[in-house]
């Protein structure tokens, strides 16, 4: 299936600057082809990742993918769906996101596997010499400021206001197909379907450059919402980070596990590399026994597996497992650390208490009365064990690793108590 088609199974096409063109092009040789980020943070989200996995598509199909870094872009900010100027950053602070958002680029696409290895570049590295003089009388003469303001990315600010640095942006990105365009033969760039002006701007100052015959194209990837209309990514926590210390893979898995029905077969074709035929028999899965979540499960271990580890997936299904089975004593302190780290917590002293006095002093029951009614009624569980007995004195024995004990009330009502 060449590379197009494959896209447009897998609805992953918004735009295309010249798709009879481009297919042609995929069909008669190796392309190369880039997509960048800005370093605005120091790590990427799953939003992130959308159109990074279209370049590992091609990748997988022999093309050759560039990922540029921003380290000029992201000192200017791209004002791409902001109603508001960024918050520039120092260059300082700027370099620790380029090093942190490469070693993750890194880890994700770079392989000792890959034939054809994809290539990291930094745009500071081609823009830090233009001076302003070059910059208006090489650049800015080629592009039309009625066209600029036309751009969506610039009209939807122009109520709100717009900076000089911002409204330039487009001229600096259009700097890097340019360049890349000359210097690394690339002949594609891809984008979400909000960099859509920034890369018709990028196509048209390379045929003013190199000529109207110059064969250059553009590709966006469609606008993700899930299923009741709401922005993909997004928990109630905030973003859903790649960076293992900002989610926890468990965390990871879980969001991903957690899909509706509704939208997982459209995240199993973006986000996963299972064939058309992997992916149509978890759709069938998913009419006729949505209940085993089959393709949920698929589609969470296939990211964690991915963005993370095979270990690490691994540590994330045990944790779901014992959550699932209340075998808590199964977790190591680190996995319970991490499967407890959004759940109600607690802080206690190793001394020996009586449980009764125990619950009530931490604020895990109400009163005392409730305590020894809930444990006669054996709806209390610690680390996974029923109490029936309202003699019982927790010490720290119980905490699992010296650190945790682990309160469970009812079915689902889990608290992470800490020793201390």
């Amino acid at each position: 299936m060449n590379i197009i088609d494959e896209l447009e199974w897998r609805d992953a096409i918004n735009q295309q600057t010249d798709a009879e063109g481009l297919r042609e092009l995929t069909k008669s040789k190796a392309v190369s082809l880039y997509c960048g980020v800005d370093p605005t943070g120091d790590s990427m989200h799953i939003g992130h990742l959308i159109p990074f996995m279209v370049l590992r598509r091609f990748q997988l199909a022999g093309h050759r993918p560039v990922i540029l870094i921003g380290g000029a872009t992201g000192t200017i900010g791209d004002p791409s769906g902001r109603q508001s100027e960024r918050s520039l950053q120092t260059l300082e602070q700027v370099q620790e996101n380029v090093d942190a958002l490469t070693a993750q680029m890194k880890k994700l696409f770079i392989s000792d596997d890959d034939a054809n290895q994809v290539r990291l570049v930094n745009n500071y590295d081609w823009t830090k010499n233009i001076n302003v003089i070059e910059f208006l009388r090489d650049f800015g003469k080629n592009f039309s400021i009625n066209t600029m303001l036309a751009k969506d990315v610039v009209s939807s600010r122009l109520d709100s206001g717009i900076s000089f640095t911002e409204f330039s942006y487009q001229i600096l990105q259009s700097i890097d197909y340019l360049h890349l365009y000359k210097h690394e033969d690339v002949q594609l760039q891809i984008g979400g379907s909000d960099q859509w002006g920034n890369i018709t701007s990028g196509l048209d100052l390379i045929r003013k450059k190199e000529g109207n015959e110059a064969k250059a194209f553009g590709l966006t990837i469609p606008l993700m919402l899930k299923a009741d209309g709401t922005k993909f990514g997004k928990t109630a926590g905030g973003a859903v980070w790649l960076d293992p210390k900002k989610t926890t893979p468990y965390e990871f898995y879980q969001f991903w596990a957690n899909t509706d029905d509704r939208d997982v077969i459209k995240y199993l074709k973006y986000f996963t590399f299972l064939s058309k035929e992997e992916i149509e028999a978890l759709a069938a899965k998913v009419e006729s026994e949505p209940h085993k979540r089959e393709a949920q499960k698929a589609l969470a271990e296939e990211m964690t597996r991915f963005v993370h580890s095979e270990e690490l997936l691994e540590q994330a299904k045990r944790i779901t497992a014992a959550l699932f089975s209340g075998d808590i004593r199964s977790l190591t302190a680190d996995e319970i650390e991490e499967g407890f780290k959004e759940m109600p917590t607690f802080t206690a002293s190793a001394e020996s208490k009586n449980i009764v006095e125990w619950l009530v002093d931490l604020g895990i029951e109400p009163s005392k009365r409730q305590a020894r009614e809930d444990i006669t009624k054996g709806a209390i569980s610690i680390n996974g064990e029923r109490v029936s007995e309202l003699e019982v004195d927790i010490t720290a024995e119980h905490a699992i690793g010296g650190k945790f004990i682990i309160v469970r009330k009812g079915k689902k009502n889990y608290s992470l108590v800490k020793l201390v």
